[in-house]
């Protein structure tokens, strides 16, 4: 059968640990379907209201205790990892039950996304993380070695980078697992951003890996035959909420970058799913997939979401 990675959004998994506990079985018990037809499926998610919630508390804990810890972006980011696949292992593990599946495993990999520290994205961080401050030195006291900004009249803001993904710390082993045949979750949101210096000694940076990109490079580096972008929309469309808006039930990478140059696309938003799944294609994936978490089967067989192809 096929080798597919699947993109989840963070925001498909609540906002707090008991809200996400129960969301994930949602996804968990498709993908339990999808492994019990034959296909090798490796998953990723996003994290942002979760590394939010995470780095916002432990902000509002020093404010009133400044003998409580600043915790940085790259161990927060470590930390949601760590929560979410707790709560995704029980949930695809217990749907593999309901399955039948006894001998399937899965398997959570703390990720680690090497990034250029030369990268243009660290000379201009656009990429807002934790809580708004009143004033500009409070912003700064509360986010040490950070590059601070006003956010649109609604107080200062800690910013970070988003750098393009190249690899991953254990890359090697990562496709062991996948071959092995644990389902493996892999790339969480974006993978912290881990820069390698001229010795090849790495450490984690702040910033913010757009996980769409980073799951596209590992389904490339997988050699997956299918990407899945998993979102709230049924089709990826074009002159979105005009009376001439179309779904894109086919688009090629030439198509695609045509409705990028006429802005068709939300930066942040579509864009970065479009863009990702292009990607996929020109590194040399059969196809990719944009759609809905609750259509995940009808995507696969063409029923409905927007299917990209290199030509």
């Amino acid at each position: 059968m096929s080798r597919i990675v699947i993109a989840l959004g963070g925001n498909a998994l609540g906002n707090n640990p008991e809200e996400q506990k129960e969301l994930v079985k949602v996804p968990a018990a498709k993908i339990a379907e999808l492994v019990k037809a034959g296909h090798e499926v490796i998953v990723g998610h996003g994290n942002g209201p979760q590394v939010g919630m995470i780095f916002n508390g432990f902000v509002s804990a020093h404010s009133v205790n400044p003998k409580s810890p600043l915790v940085p972006l790259p161990e927060a980011g470590a930390m949601s990892q760590g929560y979410i696949g707790y709560h995704m292992v029980n949930a695809i593990t217990n749907a593999f039950k309901n399955e039948g599946l006894k001998n399937k495993e899965v398997l959570y990999i703390l990720t680690q996304t090497l990034v250029d520290p030369k990268d243009p994205a660290f000379q201009n961080p656009t990429k807002p993380i934790g809580p708004f401050f009143a004033t500009e030195a409070e912003a700064v006291a509360a986010n040490p070695n950070s590059t601070i900004v006003e956010d649109a009249g609604r107080g200062y803001r800690k910013v970070v980078a988003s750098p393009k993904p190249l690899n991953f710390v254990g890359i090697n082993q990562i496709k062991k697992a996948i071959e092995s045949g644990a389902t493996v979750i892999v790339g969480g949101g974006g993978g912290i951003p881990t820069v390698e210096d001229e010795n090849g000694f790495i450490k984690g940076v702040d910033g913010v890996i757009d996980k769409d990109f980073a799951l596209a490079k590992m389904a490339a580096l997988a050699k997956a035959d299918y990407f899945i972008v998993l979102t709230a929309v049924d089709f990826v469309k074009v002159n979105y909420n005009k009376p001439d808006q179309k779904d894109l039930k086919h688009a090629t990478k030439a198509e695609l970058e045509k409705y990028i140059a006429e802005k068709q696309f939300a930066p942040g938003s579509m864009l970065p799913k479009v863009q990702a799944a292009i990607k996929f294609v020109e590194e040399g994936g059969k196809a990719a997939f944009i759609g809905d978490l609750k259509d995940l089967e009808n995507i696969l067989a063409e029923k409905i979401g927007t299917k990209v192809t290199l030509n």
